[in-house]
């Protein structure tokens, strides 16, 4: 009788149990790991002791507080072993548990309860496993361990392959499990995982089609792929909710019913018209949240909720179009790890958003990332600060082949698969140079099938005259098109340190002083921060003269190598690359305020703005170039109210006043435009003698969280008896820590980089250190002193963060705001006309008759060159229609090498006779107005061949410079060569 009641108890507890609704849950998985290097014998079983193992919470890579310490090629590789307990949630009894890795590093094997789950292997994408036969049910503890090995050379288990990516000059190697883990409950019909590798499912994808910018209107799509796994067949319907960034509902929609048969995967889709959008911009991260349910039998259960934004792409003439107006890419090119030191890439979320919104500020719109995807954190980062990104998958240098080839379709696969709900990817990049057309179609074939109506640009490095991808550009050259978008991939090679502004602040360094990189003067790995802004202002300066609104075909931009210095391949004294415009702590160089200036506006300049290089606290004896740049026609410098005159101009925006000698007080520079109207203008004052540290806390906006992970950064700087900061000054400061809380320091230049040092130098008058959080609430107290110097105190006070059996509800991203400080897409065009073209009927030539065309073919891989003879170095246009044309823009092959003496005609009219400059792509050559119907070009000497550019050097040393060139090119000295040739008149 008691055996009986009991069993009906149990009945009925179990009827009532799952009965009731249950509410599908994703789970942040990254508390409570352990992890141990070396190759552990049995620390998969679940009894292991591993009392002694590291605790930490994830993201933690093993070997991350070698971040910047060391050399790219002296990180620690290996074997690790990671290591969590944990349970399920009570009423979890017979469901759909699955565990998603954001990515682990390189390869890993994943056991549960002492049993293999699988493996992963690729060292970049997100992948998953259903792990719902390995776990036990509350409340029976679960063991999930992991053994990875992030070896250089890790080779492929079933091809025995290695992957090209895990490339010791631009991977940083950060090993281990460096980004996110969670852990999805479901009941047996669910909504899919985006999670292609092993687990074979596509997950939700939610886009916009029919977008009306003008009226605000959109038809938004949601397909849902569905699992079954009950015995039965469901009668299901996919029910969508939209809430704006305010969180407030604005549409509610269905889709038809569907019978989804047991053991059976389908897709549900659901749509509606929308009005009253806010579409997704630069600096607009304005998202939606897009929440799907099942609806099974007339009930709602499993609901998944999507971040997404909308907005309208095109990629045509030559140019960008985000939401009906054109954009120049204006941005950088950063390497994927994005890495900090101490600390490598393995950042709260809300940090990835203030590194990130910095290249907003600076008036970038767009990150390549390079080489290989980014993060998923990164991406999530994109969409909320508004940051365009351009998402390759996996590569090196070069085309591939056999097994790597497929490892690359793969991952590129899996990443539109993972990543296609995110709106800042507007480009998926196949390639880190030029791939065949067959194995572009194949990559654009993933996009057409998995994203059909995401709005994105497939296409690859260089690419110049694929009939297949859609965007290309080289690596250091100005390319031009009037078909698909050409920007350059990265631009602006050299590298310099923020600690020196010139050679006239302390510590004095000579400009391009420094050791030899492969036996040859690294001048311009060596730079102090006046060279290196300079630098970068003459190389934007040729994208900026190609844009649109300069002729049929235009330049669609570029990105500048690299944002934040990095610890990778370099060139300079330091042991890492520092040819980004904010140091590695985020603290920026002038290179970072240069570009502000040139960078702010869609097209043309918009905002006008005025930036002075360096400072103003030198000796009395200091007479110096003073640089400004300016976006201003014309800019005028004060000393303490007196003019010193307007500086002359050069590269558009750069400003120089020669021998200015130094006086105490102030210095401003005045922007004005061509009738004397204020624009803009920068002062800088002297700051007194060095008086205090000050100390200045940036925390996490949602709170400083005692998980273990979170991290505050805290500016040192020192300041005079005003508060000034003291820009040449470069004290050692010393650093006490008190409380629950991980000394994570900053980076500086000396012993060790003086990386997790509690001594740290401030550079210019400032640097900044880093402290992550402990496991428990507490204050943490943070003192630093220097003598001679008042010292500094602050608090920073840590909050509960709520955890349980190894589970919390409390995502990594949550609560984290979107920056919209730029506000919605203008309505109004980005740029002017500033000429005319005139276009070409056709040419004639005595040489190479045949291939006259190439000249003017929109193609930058083909040319006319004529037989090598001087007396045949002349081609003659003959014009749509007689024009004024009043300037020549041309490349000529050989163009940062070679240079043409020639002379051009207007019909019979003489209107230009020169030599032609070296250039990193095209040239503009003033003629003398003259109606004509033809245009000839006309070589009147002896060609010379002198690298204007010998300091630019490709990443392969063997590279070949020049498109045409061959061995005995230098030696002809009667060729007239040209790629592209162009004729434009006044509008």
């Amino acid at each position: 009788m008691k055996l009986r009641l009991l069993l009906i108890s149990l009945i009925t507890y179990s009827w009532t149990l799952f009965s009731q609704e249950f509410i599908r849950t994703k789970y942040n998985f990254n508390s409570d790991w352990k992890l141990k290097n070396g190759d552990i014998k049995n620390a998969l079983i679940n009894d292991f002791n591993d009392t002694d193992w590291e605790r930490v919470t994830l993201p933690y890579a093993y070997n991350q507080r070698e971040a910047f310490l060391k050399d790219i090629e002296e990180l620690t590789t290996g074997i690790v072993w990671y290591r969590k307990s944990f349970k399920l949630p009570e009423n979890a009894i017979d469901k759909k548990v699955f565990i998603e890795f954001e990515g682990i590093r390189q390869g890993g094997t994943i056991y549960v309860n002492g049993k293999k789950v699988g493996m992963h292997e690729n060292g970049v994408m997100a992948f998953g496993f259903d792990i719902s036969e390995y776990v036990k049910p509350f409340p029976f503890n679960n063991v999930i361990a992991l053994r990875i090995d992030n070896d250089w050379h890790y080779r492929e288990t079933t091809t025995n392959a290695t992957y090209r990516w895990n490339n010791i000059n631009f991977n940083a190697n950060y090993g281990g499990i460096p980004k996110n883990v969670f852990l999805h409950i479901t009941d047996k019909i669910y909504q899919t995982l985006p999670l292609y590798s092993n687990l074979k499912t596509t997950g939700v994808y939610v886009y916009a089609k029919d977008i009306d910018i003008a009226n605000k209107s959109a038809n938004i799509s949601v397909e849902a792929e569905i699992k079954n796994e009950f015995s039965s067949d469901k009668n299901t319907e996919l029910f969508v909710e939209i809430f704006d960034n305010d969180n407030h509902k604005i549409a509610e929609f269905t889709s038809e019913a569907s019978t989804i048969n047991s053991g059976a995967t389908k897709t549900l889709k659901a749509n509606k018209n929308l009005n009253d959008l806010h579409f997704w911009s630069w600096g607009y991260g304005y998202l939606y949240t897009v929440n799907s349910y099942l609806k099974i039998d007339g009930n709602i259960t499993d609901k998944v909720e999507t971040k997404t934004g909308f907005r309208k792409t095109a990629f045509r003439n030559g140019e960008v179009v985000l939401n009906d107006r054109v954009l120049q890419i204006k941005g950088y090119a950063q390497r994927t790890s994005n890495e900090w030191p101490a600390i490598g890439m393995s950042v709260p979320a809300w940090l990835s958003d203030f590194s990130n919104r910095l290249i907003v500020e600076g008036n970038g719109n767009t990150v390549r990332w390079m080489h290989v995807t980014p993060w998923k954190q990164d991406i999530e980062s994109c969409d909320r600060v508004g940051l365009i990104q351009a998402m390759p998958a996996g590569d090196a240098e070069k085309d591939s082949q056999g097994d790597h080839w497929k490892q690359r379709v793969n991952l590129m696969r899996d990443a539109i698969i993972y990543n296609r709900n995110n709106p800042s990817i507007i480009f998926y990049e196949c390639g880190n140079e030029v791939i065949s057309e067959p194995h572009m179609h194949e990559m654009k074939s993933l996009r057409n099938t998995f994203d059909p109506y995401g709005g994105r640009a497939i296409g690859s490095r260089e690419m110049l005259d694929s009939r297949e991808a859609e965007y290309g550009g080289e690596m250091l050259y100005i390319n031009k098109s009037a078909g698909k978008p050409l920007w350059a991939t990265e631009y602006s090679r050299d590298e310099g340190l923020r600690k020196y502004w010139d050679e006239f602040s302390p510590p004095y360094h000579k400009e391009g002083e420094g050791p030899l990189y492969r036996g040859k003067p690294a001048n311009d790995y060596n730079h102090n921060q006046d060279a290196h802004t300079i630098e970068n202002v003459t190389r934007w300066y040729d994208y900026y003269v190609e844009r649109s609104g300069t002729g049929h075909r235009v330049s669609s931009g570029g990105v500048n190598i690299v944002f934040s210095d990095t610890n990778t391949h370099h060139r300079g004294e330091s042991n890492y690359r520092t040819s980004g415009e904010v140091d590695p702590m985020r603290i920026p160089k002038d290179g970072f305020f240069a570009h502000q200036v040139m960078w702010d506006g869609w097209v043309d300049i918009e905002n006008y703005r005025t930036h002075i290089l360096g400072h103003w606290n030198y000796a009395d004896t200091v007479t110096k170039n003073i640089y400004v740049v300016s976006s201003a026609d014309k800019v005028e410098l004060f000393i303490n109210g007196k003019s010193k005159g307007f500086g002359s101009q050069s590269k558009r925006f750069l400003f120089t006043f020669e021998n200015i000698k130094f006086e105490k007080g102030s210095i401003k520079a005045i922007g004005y435009d061509t009738n004397r109207k204020v624009l803009s203008e920068d002062e800088k004052i002297t700051a007194g003698k060095a008086h205090a540290i000050k100390l200045t806390p940036i925390i996490n906006p949602t709170g400083f969280k005692a998980n273990g992970a979170d991290v505050a950064l805290v500016n040192v700087e020192v300041i005079d008896k005003n508060g000034n900061r003291c820009p040449i000054d470069n004290s050692m400061i010393n650093f006490s820590l008190k409380g629950d809380g991980i000394w994570l320091g900053g980076i500086a230049q000396g012993p060790n980089n003086y990386v997790l040092s509690n001594s740290l130098p401030v550079e210019n008058g400032i640097n900044r250190i880093m402290i992550r959080s402990g496991f428990n609430p507490d204050k943490i107290k943070i003192e630093a002193t220097s003598k001679g110097l008042k010292s500094a105190k602050i608090t920073l006070e840590t909050l509960p963060f709520e955890t349980s059996n190894g589970l919390s509800t409390a995502l990594p991203n949550a609560d984290l705001e979107s920056y919209l400080d730029r506000g919605p897409t203008p309505s109004t065009p980005s740029y002017t006309i500033k000429r005319q073209p005139v276009f070409i009927k056709y040419a004639e030539t005595e040489s190479n008759a045949e291939n006259a065309y190439n000249s003017y073919d929109d193609n930058e891989l083909t040319e006319w060159r004529n037989d090598g003879r001087m007396n045949t170095g002349k081609i003659t246009y003959t014009l749509a229609k007689p024009s004024i044309v009043n300037e020549c823009v041309a490349k000529f092959t050989g163009w940062r090498s070679k240079s043409y003496p020639i002379r051009i005609l207007a019909d019979d009219t003489e209107v230009f006779k020169g030599d032609t400059q070296q250039s990193l792509g095209y040239i503009t050559i003033p003629l003398k107005p003259a109606l004509a119907e033809k245009i000839t070009i006309e070589l009147m000497g002896l060609n010379t061949e002198n690298d204007a550019f010998n300091e630019i050097v490709e990443v392969d040393p063997n590279k070949e410079l020049d498109l045409y060139k061959n061995k005995d090119a230098a030696n002809r000295k009667g060729d007239l060569r040209i790629v592209e040739i162009e004729f434009y008149e006044s509008p």
